[in-house]
């Protein structure tokens, strides 16, 4: 029988995290009860450096319930980074793994059908939204637009999926090998392939807490998603700089023109717009080929991706 670990990333998680173990514990002694999955199933929280008593919560329910462990980190490392982390000191304790955040607003009863898929013969399980009806207008817009730009450069993405998922353990591996520190999981694991399916489901309000990701990050997450697996934002300044080499071009043209026909013209103002326009043109060309270089800079120091102070899985 298949040992089930459900990944769960937590920063800064005191409010939620004590009902979110509850909700999730009932779900996988349910599965066990029902033979779906083995009794060395596991509940892993990966404790992403919270400042508040996230990781005291965690020791506390896994010395209450065999079945409940987690990791704690030295610092904040990032969500992406708490996933493969979960993943990655828990692959020897499971066959299947599901990674959930802490927040309750995926909904759990999903995992079951997981389950189910899995049996099935599917070694990727994503959870996606059916609607986006909780989420603002924009965020909504903004959404749509970043799904339809991956799309667009090339970049295969499930829509309105983010890291509620199931994956096996061979796929578990594959994910593993990718070293590169620049992580964006929602485009790398259909690169990984395997057969693979999507659950829909409705989406919840956090409950309790604050969200981890405000706009800020969410723009942060988009931007590493586009610049790890497209270099579309160089070839768009390479375009856009010939589009202005040829815009100045017409521009000669017109202004030999003017001289010729006895209309000169006098003035600063077309002088300082042109000069303020390719300026800031190179400055944006400047700008992204930095980062890309920024980007290649972090991964040749092969700095780790996480570092874990506290195991309790090594004490169970």
């Amino acid at each position: 029988m298949n040992r089930l670990v459900i990944v769960v990333p937590a920063y800064n998680e005191e409010e939620s995290l004590p009902k979110s173990l509850g909700v999730l514990g009932n779900i996988l002694q349910g599965l066990v009860k029902q033979k779906k999955v083995s009794d060395l199933s596991k509940i892993v929280v990966v404790n992403d450096g919270s400042k508040d008593k996230t990781w005291n919560i965690i020791e506390e329910f896994s010395k209450k319930y065999s079945y409940i462990s987690g990791i704690n980190f030295s610092r904040n490392f990032g969500h992406q980074n708490a996933v493969i982390g979960g993943l990655t000191a828990s692959r020897n304790y499971g066959d299947v793994f599901i990674t959930i955040d802490a927040d309750l607003q995926d909904d759990v009863n999903v995992i079951p059908k997981m389950i189910d898929a899995f049996d099935q013969g599917y070694d990727v399980v994503y959870g996606a939204r059916n609607e986006r009806k909780t989420d603002t207008r924009f965020k909504r817009w903004t959404a749509e637009l970043f799904y339809k730009l991956m799309n667009k450069i090339g970049v295969e993405m499930v829509p309105d999926a983010a890291d509620f998922r199931l994956t096996s353990g061979r796929v578990v591996d594959q994910l593993l090998s990718y070293k590169e520190r620049n992580l964006f999981l929602r485009g790398i694991v259909p690169k990984i392939g395997f057969p693979s399916k999507v659950i829909y489901y409705e989406r919840k309000e956090r409950e309790l807490g604050e969200s981890k990701y405000p706009l800020k990050k969410m723009l942060g997450l988009a931007w590493d998603g586009i610049t790890s697996f497209s270099v579309a934002p160089m070839h768009f300044v390479l375009t856009l700089g010939l589009l202005t080499t040829l815009i100045s071009f017409l521009m000669l043209i017109y202004t030999a023109y003017q001289y010729f026909i006895g209309h000169t013209i006098q003035g600063w103002s077309s002088i300082m717009v042109s000069i303020w326009f390719i300026g800031g043109i190179q400055l944006i060309g400047l700008s992204i080929i930095g980062e890309y270089l920024g980007k290649v800079f972090n991964e040749t120091k092969a700095r780790p991706r996480f570092i874990i102070q506290d195991n309790l899985l090594d004490k169970k």
